[in-house]
């Protein structure tokens, strides 16, 4: 019984695990600072947004204007060129996205 027990619990443990890096990776997101930017094109196709930012000091990237992947498809139907934002960027799979954007005032 102890065994089986112990097996459970050990085969358990990495889901558990997952879980909690996963809503610590959620609440980083939300804590991660936002960063003035300029959007300059929106690529339906290809998934992207290009944003026209300063120094991005939570993924370590100097001014420039680049494209950034997006954590939710449907901001690509809410952006439009021209639209200035102030957003949270952060590293995913190798590619820099937009973890979360507002309008700026």
């Amino acid at each position: 019984m102890r065994l089986l027990l112990a097996l459970m619990l050990s085969l358990s443990l990495p889901a558990f695990a997952q879980h909690d890096h996963g809503a610590h990776h959620a609440a980083a997101a939300q804590s991660a600072p936002l960063s003035d930017g300029l959007v300059k094109k929106v690529d339906k196709a290809a998934g992207e947004v290009v944003i026209q930012h300063g120094q991005l000091d939570s993924i370590g990237m100097p001014p420039m204007t680049m494209a950034f992947g997006v954590a939710d498809k449907g901001w690509l139907n809410k952006l439009k060129a021209g639209d200035k934002i102030k957003f949270a960027a952060e590293m995913k799979g190798g590619n820099a996205i937009v973890s979360r954007y507002e309008m700026a005032k």
